[in-house]
């Protein structure tokens, strides 16, 4: 292990595979010593572990309903009480991690290189640079949320319908990142190297180009996260996401908002877990940005 450690931080490494493995070590060690990205990073692996492993943990079935239980506050047997068809919420909020991540981790895959392939390609090109841009400022223009939620509203409700509708609203700002980015590298003396050895726009494109714009693009990625999570749990809120009986926060929340004053549980533990997991990757996000930060 004392090899391997000292092979990657040797400060004049021999090949470039070590020199860039040797990078990544240094930014893990660098994180791994921050508070507040450890914090964040203990957050969303926590979240995770539950959204993978929620159906193999002992908790009751989130969907099995007990009239006579219904609205019992949080105890021993309960332990974040039950709602108003008698479910018990801790394990409803167990399962409702599941489809909050799965629709975070797809819709960034999806946004994330499509939207730097899109501004990496307005940057290159003079031609494309206004039209692209143009078309930027047409989604930027609506609010997110309200953008999503007329996608939403209009596709069947599910897990792919939400997807779709918060994808659609997400990839402006990776394109607007990529495209600044873009545009300050084309003229940079290894481009006009390529470019003279008879490179193609292609390869420029990713050979150079796209490396230099993803550190940004991924901090943009963690950051954004905390958006999808409300946006999700907003479409929930007004039955545009995941159809019923799968849980969902957002759905919870809105379930509970009757019998808030009576039974205050039913939407203050969803909500918890909402905020937790936005939380998280903000925290997470925050020490990425300050490590890609060329001011720092």
């Amino acid at each position: 292990m004392s090899t391997l450690k000292a092979w990657l931080f040797d400060d004049r490494p021999d090949t470039p595979l070590q020199a860039q493995l040797g990078r990544v070590a240094r930014d893990v060690s660098t994180l791994l010593r921050d508070p507040i990205a450890l914090t964040g990073l203990l957050i969303v692996a926590l979240m995770a572990g539950v959204a993978v492993g929620a159906t193999f943990l002992p908790v009751q079935d989130p969907g099995f309903q007990a009239l006579s239980d219904r609205l019992q506050p949080p105890s021993a047997a309960h332990w974040f009480g039950t709602d108003t068809l008698g479910r018990d919420i801790f394990s409803r909020v167990l399962s409702g991690a599941w489809p909050t991540l799965s629709i975070v981790a797809c819709v960034l895959v999806i946004v994330l290189p499509f939207g730097v392939l899109v501004g990496i390609t307005a940057g290159l090109f003079e031609r494309l640079d206004a039209p692209i841009m143009r078309l930027c400022d047409v989604f930027m223009a609506f609010p997110r949320i309200i953008l999503a939620i007329a996608v939403a509203v209009t596709l069947s409700p599910g897990i792919s319908s939400a997807i779709i509708a918060i994808a659609l609203t997400g990839w402006p700002s990776y394109a607007r990142i990529a495209r600044a980015e873009a545009v300050t590298l084309r003229h940079a003396e290894f481009v006009q190297a390529a470019q003279v050895i008879g490179a193609s726009s292609l390869r420029i494109m990713f050979k150079h180009i796209l490396p230099l714009c993803l550190p940004s693009a991924i901090v943009r990625a963690t950051l954004d996260a905390s958006s999808i999570i409300l946006i999700t749990s907003g479409l929930g809120f007004l039955g545009a996401s995941v159809p019923p009986p799968q849980a969902e926060w957002g759905a919870m929340v809105a379930e509970g908002r009757d019998v808030i004053f009576e039974a205050w549980w039913v939407s203050t533990m969803p909500g918890i877990a909402i905020l937790t997991f936005a939380l998280g990757f903000n925290l997470l996000g925050d020490a990425l940005r300050n490590l890609v930060d060329p001011r720092s």
